[in-house]
């Protein structure tokens, strides 16, 4: 009896490791940096990146809708919140992949995109965050020589963008290349920052 006690003891141990383990591997960052669709489709190429969720922060408004955002006087920006294994990769280069797909000294949105709702931030869920973002941000503004208009604010309400919105640029590939094309956004990015892909190794 007292072998079976023990063996069912070292099968629950081993579960509830298991499952805290699960738990410490998994993270989250919130970036808005212009159009959802495309940095989301700039995050979901890192390693490490275990999902990614289009959705809505830093307003007033409680659930708001596209619409909504779109009229700029919700207060929302669009932004992506990174779910991450921080055993694969760490917040620092988390924000080397946000910089790398925006143009951080644009204050009025992001290429073709204007607005409020398209303004570029980070959003801090602690103080270590907050000091990574501040030096990461001071760093971009040395190499750059331009004053940097990205915010770093405290981490609000994250709501979930409509389903249409999630994984645009796999769901509508040919629409999603063609408004990426058309914003230009490739053409800018590679004159601020060089080449994404090299930052990723490939």
């Amino acid at each position: 009896m007292m072998h079976w006690v023990l063996a069912v003891a070292m099968v629950l141990c081993s579960t509830m490791a298991e499952a805290d383990m699960e738990k410490t591997s998994k993270a989250t960052a919130i970036f808005a940096g212009g159009c959802f669709w495309c940095v989301e489709a700039g995050f979901d190429m890192v390693p490490g990146v275990l999902e990614t969720i289009s959705g809505y922060t830093g307003g007033q408004v409680k659930d708001p809708t596209y619409e909504q955002v779109s009229t700029g006087e919700t207060g929302h920006y669009e932004a992506l919140k990174v779910v991450y294994d921080p055993t694969k990769v760490d917040y620092t280069f988390l924000l080397d992949v946000f910089w790398q797909n925006i143009d951080p000294t644009d204050t009025l949105g992001q290429f073709y995109d204007r607005g409020p709702q398209y303004r570029t931030a980070i959003f801090y869920a602690n103080e270590e965050e907050r000091t990574l973002a501040e030096a990461s941000r001071a760093a971009k503004q040395k190499m750059l020589k331009q004053d940097i208009a990205t915010q770093i604010l405290p981490a609000a309400v994250f709501y979930p963008a409509e389903l249409y919105h999630q994984d645009y640029h796999l769901k509508n590939p040919e629409r999603y290349k063609a408004y990426h094309h058309g914003s230009g956004r490739d053409e800018k990015l590679k004159r601020i920052w060089g080449d994404f892909k090299k930052l990723l190794g490939n």
